[in-house]
């Protein structure tokens, strides 16, 4: 499991959705002008990282059960 790089992927994707959160998330307790629609526009590109996230461990999960890798 270790050595299939699509489980590296798959926790870059992750790290990247966190990392893409925590901006957005901190860009909005700070506040300030424009912040929200600077959070707003994290907060989609969240949803779009978090999509490919869940579409990679869909396929990781599918790869296993055909007994690929």
């Amino acid at each position: 499991m270790l050595s299939d790089p699509l489980f590296y992927l798959i926790a870059l994707a992750c790290l990247a959705t966190l990392a893409i959160l925590a901006l957005g998330i901190g860009g909005f307790a700070r506040g300030g002008e424009g912040s929200g629609r600077r959070s707003n526009r994290l907060m989609r590109w969240r949803i779009a990282a978090q999509f490919v996230a869940v579409v990679l461990i869909a396929i990781f999960i599918w790869l296993r059960g055909q007994g690929g890798n």
